[in-house]
């Protein structure tokens, strides 16, 4: 394909700034004057006439005129007014390039046109990038967005990368993002670099529709680059393994050659394994969908109470950050519910408590979103927390009506039953309960009706054992904990600071402001971000906003508000199908 691209047509079609009058008195625009000049000098150049500089190149000699090629070139305009010794000869001899391109470029300095081809654009754009000639550069990045598909972005986005082209590596790279599928089918996909994979691999902005897409892309990358010897650990951690669909992960994934022999990549495996058979087991972004794959996460938020804290709220509602819209789900079952815990279980809700000594356990099958109750809590318990740990659900503390507790049970899903856990170290309530790195922490808490404790005690299930952490920067109770990529964050607690907690460092420190004091609010973790929901203020009031924290950017802004002010109440992410 080729197609004749014209610098002079944007000149024809400019202001009129001047007018010539002949002898006749007929006026002629100016442009049209200067390129009747422009038309003598290449007639000059062709019959060789009126001549000052002669280019030679692989042997073949082109006669042409300084001035022309110093208008057109800053190169030629460089060479010409510095004290280089071209600047004095009558030939210069140009060996990096080509005749029959040189013959090209030469024509389009004097006549505005040039004919551009599939087979002639990379040699036509270098050269004008050698001849620094941004008039034809921008033809010749014209000329590739509209020849950009599928089969040679890949290409064209080496070219503008070497080059340093922005504005045509960015439609290549957005190109790559939004139809990987076809381009990682195509042979010169196998000739990215690492770390060029890397990079798409590792975008939330990769269009497909399954993980497997990108796992199978990868594949055959490492069979082409490594000589199907395994795959570098450095690669695969971009892979969401995780979000693989379960028959697909063991038949493809597992018994794979290439990847058996890749024993540094076991633990990435083994994450993707707990996850599949436990389910949410963390915050990692290899548990995260892709924001334009058929998976994504909802926020749910559950019951609390209204603004002034006298109703109890039976309203679920789901968020999704993708389209910002609130929907319903299925009211609570039984009766109206605040301060209950809540947790995630293989993507079905859970929630326990709601009031003073209540024993029930309901579960909400998000899939057709239906709620079933499950076996009772063998100890009636408020204002606890409830978490997930190696597949099981673990309720905390709380208060019985008469006193604090240090009382844990553990929930087995498969057994439909509650056994008796090893009790905290202290007795608390409406503490900040979170898991992280196969551990359970257990953050601050109410010890009595006036005073709080600012003591982090930690359960190892491997130890069976509790243990004392450093104490938290602050003793607090109404406080929500979460996870996110190895770390936990804690707001609530009518603080007007997000604070954060490195296990494996054991130190506390200040994340982010917020704008005001909250307490009692929900918490949850979606797309990588940390949402705080609801919650009330210093002056008890329930409040509608969300804040929405971004621990990349160490960034609050403010989210979609919620459908109502509201207090106390659970809130969890969990993931959805989208419709077809």
């Amino acid at each position: 394909m080729k197609t004749e691209l014209s610098y002079r047509t944007k000149c024809l079609q400019s202001p009129i700034r001047e007018m010539i009058t002949h002898g006749d008195s007929s006026p002629c625009v100016g442009s049209c004057y200067a390129m009747e000049i422009l038309d003598s000098l290449n007639i000059s150049r062709k019959n060789g006439l009126f001549t000052d500089l002669t280019l030679q190149v692989e042997g073949q000699q082109f006669p042409c005129h300084r001035v022309i090629l110093s208008t057109k070139s800053a190169y030629f305009k460089a060479m010409f007014t510095s004290n280089l010794k071209e600047s004095h000869l009558g030939m210069v001899s140009l060996p990096e390039v080509s005749a029959p391109c040189m013959a090209l470029v030469l024509d389009f300095m004097y006549e505005g046109r040039i004919t551009i081809q599939e087979e002639n654009v990379q040699e036509i754009l270098w050269m004008s990038d050698f001849l620094d000639m941004g008039s034809l550069q921008k033809l010749c990045v014209k000329f590739l967005e509209c020849q950009l598909d599928p089969l040679n972005c890949v290409g064209i986005k080496k070219i503008a990368d070497t080059l340093s082209i922005p504005s045509l590596s960015d439609k290549t790279k957005k190109m790559m993002l939004e139809r990987f599928t076809e381009v990682s089918m195509q042979e010169e996909f196998l000739d990215l670099s690492k770390e060029e994979l890397i990079e798409y691999l590792s975008s939330d902005d990769l269009v497909v529709p399954k993980e497997e897409v990108v796992f199978e892309a990868v594949l055959r990358w490492v069979k082409k680059n490594k000589k199907g010897e395994k795959v570098p650990k450095d690669l695969l951690e971009h892979v969401r393994l995780p979000l693989l669909d379960p028959a697909y992960f063991l038949e493809k994934v597992k018994m794979d050659k290439i990847i058996q022999d890749s024993p540094e990549c076991f633990p990435l495996f083994y994450e993707a394994q707990m996850y599949l058979i436990l389910g949410n087991t963390g915050n990692s972004i290899r548990m995260r969908p892709r924001r334009f794959m058929d998976l994504s996460e909802m926020i749910v938020v559950i019951g609390g109470c209204d603004k002034k804290g006298a109703l109890k709220l039976p309203h679920i509602d789901s968020y999704d950050q993708k389209t910002g819209q609130w929907t319903g789900l299925s009211g609570l079952p039984g009766y109206i519910k605040s301060e209950m815990a809540t947790c995630v279980l293989k993507n079905n809700i859970y929630i326990s408590g709601g009031h003073i000594d209540s024993r029930h356990v309901w579960m909400l099958n998000v899939h057709i979103n239906s709620w079933v109750k499950v076996a009772s809590l063998n100890t009636g318990r408020w204002r606890h927390g409830m978490v997930t740990l190696k597949g099981q659900i673990y309720a905390v503390g709380g208060f019985d009506g008469q006193s604090r507790l240090t009382t844990v049970e553990r929930y087995n899903s498969s057994t439909n039953a509650w056994t008796t856990a090893t009790p905290m170290l202290e007795a608390v309530s409406s503490a900040g309960v979170v898991t992280c790195m196969n551990k359970l922490y257990v953050i601050g808490g109410a010890v009595d009706d006036h005073q709080s404790i600012d003591k982090v005690q930690c359960y190892d299930p491997v130890e069976d054992k509790w243990t004392y952490k450093s104490p938290a920067p602050f003793y607090k109770d109404c406080i929500s904990a979460v996870e996110l990529d190895g770390t936990i964050y804690v707001g609530g607690g009518l603080m007007s600071t997000i604070f954060k907690y490195q296990p494996e460092s054991d130190v506390w420190s200040e994340a982010a402001a917020l704008p005001g004091v909250l307490e009692s609010c929900g918490v949850t973790v979606c797309g990588g971000k940390i949402y705080i929901m609801g919650g009330r203020d210093e002056n008890g009031e329930g409040t509608e906003k969300t804040f929405v924290y971004d621990p990349r950017t160490n960034m609050v802004s403010e989210g979609q508000p919620l459908l109502r002010s509201i207090s106390h109440h659970g809130c969890v992410t969990v993931l959805q199908r989208q419709s077809t």
